[in-house]
């Protein structure tokens, strides 16, 4: 009986610690942002901002058409 309860606090203190890793890793280290430079998050990061934006924009702005037609 004490070897199961042995084997399930390993668990536990195997998963908190990688769990602990996982937060320690930086930015630059996280599968998305693997080979990139800061700059190159940067710009990539804002282009993909740009984009939400212009979306929205373009939601908005239907919108507005219906609401007049209607």
């Amino acid at each position: 009986m004490t070897r199961g309860n042995q084997r399930e606090l390993a668990r536990q203190k195997n998963q908190k610690k990688q769990h602990e890793q996982q937060k320690k890793k930086t930015a630059d280290s996280k599968d998305g942002n693997r080979g990139l430079t800061l700059e190159e998050r940067r710009h990539r990061d804002a282009e993909m901002m740009r984009l939400k934006q212009k979306k929205k924009e373009e939601e908005l702005a239907a919108r507005q058409q219906q609401q007049q037609k209607g």
